[in-house]
């Protein structure tokens, strides 16, 4: 297999892992592979972003944000 042919796979600095049961729910935030808290919203991913010195100009750039089980807009369980 070529360089050119082999997919590329990003490694955003941001991951935000899948909702966690709660009151509220929240998902579980990383930066750099580092477990750095809960997110409850949108807000929260931006915010945490900026205290670690991150600016994140565009949340669907999967080279910026890595959003596992859900996007940018699920921040409830999903109902089985």
């Amino acid at each position: 297999m070529t360089e050119i042919a082999s997919p590329y796979i990003s490694h955003p600095r941001i991951m935000v892992l899948g909702v966690q049961p709660g009151s509220p729910p929240f998902r579980i935030m990383e930066i750099d592979g580092e477990v750095v808290g809960a997110a409850r919203a949108v807000t929260d991913v931006l915010e945490t972003a900026a205290a670690f010195g991150i600016t994140v100009h565009d949340l669907d750039d999967p080279d910026v944000v890595r959003w596992v089980g859900g996007d940018k807009f699920t921040w409830t369980p999903r109902r089985r």
